[in-house]
């Protein structure tokens, strides 16, 4: 499909992607970009994000007939309300935020007071790199996209928004958004926690100089994603703060099992642990899941 006019509320590293893919594909006759900065709006330019960007929120998303959230989470609220009175009446919004609950509840029937569709989105796809100079076309190709529809989403809009993602490579999952922040507290917001865990305790500067320089490609690898935003990590945190400490939880459980096997020396328990843990990565793997650097 292709539709006469997107904007994208945030052109970094998602926003400028999506809009490199929407502007490959030729999925829109104009991709507009709204940025705070005006420095922003020479980035955009300089990286082929947008047809055109601005600093004018108003002016971005007059007449748009999709309008893509991708800003952090704490941000969409705001914006939403002030974009309000140029919000096109049957335009679609969406959104690529990493967390649903909060966003659905509170975006949803904003939304549809003006006339138009809420459909909440997320694609599994980023990287530690900010800016939309990190942006590249293909980010979301393999990518699973998970679309969170309620009891009071529009089908229609909610077949343009899933075909749009399909249009840039991803593939498609439905689920609730309270499933969805359940699956992704463990899968994408746990192991951040572990890898800035890691990345603190480590990397210490209390402890002697000599660890910094023991920490080889495992470390490095494990840790990547600790180089991501602080910012966009924060918001996630506080809005999905129920299903990650749960999460958490768990995880400290299996920790704990593994604590008491270690001061046991039991072999068999810590050998089990490890086969466990290689033959389900090793199976997950071999169903052709496509790792995501989210």
């Amino acid at each position: 499909m292709r539709w006469n006019k997107i904007t994208l509320v945030g052109v970094g590293l998602l926003g400028g992607s999506l809009g490199l893919a929407l502007r490959q594909r030729r999925l829109a006759k104009l991709v507009a970009g709204y940025v705070r900065r005006d420095v922003s709006v020479r980035e955009c330019e300089r990286a082929g994000a947008a047809d055109f960007t601005t600093t004018d929120l108003l002016v971005a998303v007059s007449d748009a007939d999709l309008v893509v959230l991708c800003t952090p989470l704490a941000q969409m609220l705001p914006l939403m309300r002030q974009m309000l009175p140029a919000l096109k009446r049957d335009a679609v919004v969406t959104d690529v935020g990493s967390v649903k609950g909060s966003v659905v509840k509170d975006i949803e029937s904003l939304v549809a007071k003006a006339g138009a569709h809420f459909v909440g989105s997320h694609p599994m796809a980023g990287g530690e790199k900010q800016g939309v100079l990190a942006a590249r076309a293909d980010l979301f190709a393999g990518a699973v996209c998970v679309v969170t529809p309620t009891a009071r989403t529009n089908q229609a809009a909610l077949r343009k928004v899933e075909r749009t993602w399909q249009a840039v490579g991803a593939r498609l999952l439905r689920t609730t958004p309270e499933a969805h922040d359940a699956f992704v507290s463990r899968s994408s917001h746990l192991p951040h926690l572990l890898a800035a865990t890691l990345a603190t305790f480590v990397l210490n500067p209390k402890l002697p100089k000599e660890q910094a320089l023991l920490c080889a490609t495992g470390f490095r690898d494990t840790t990547r994603i600790a180089s991501g935003s602080p910012e966009m990590w924060r918001d996630i945190a506080l809005t999905n703060h129920k299903h990650i400490g749960r999460s958490l939880d768990g995880l400290l459980a299996e920790l704990k099992r593994f604590r008491v096997a270690l001061k046991r020396r039991d072999a068999r328990a810590i050998s089990r642990f490890f086969e466990t843990a290689k033959q389900r990565r090793d199976g997950w793997c071999a169903c052709g899941a496509s790792p995501s650097s989210e």
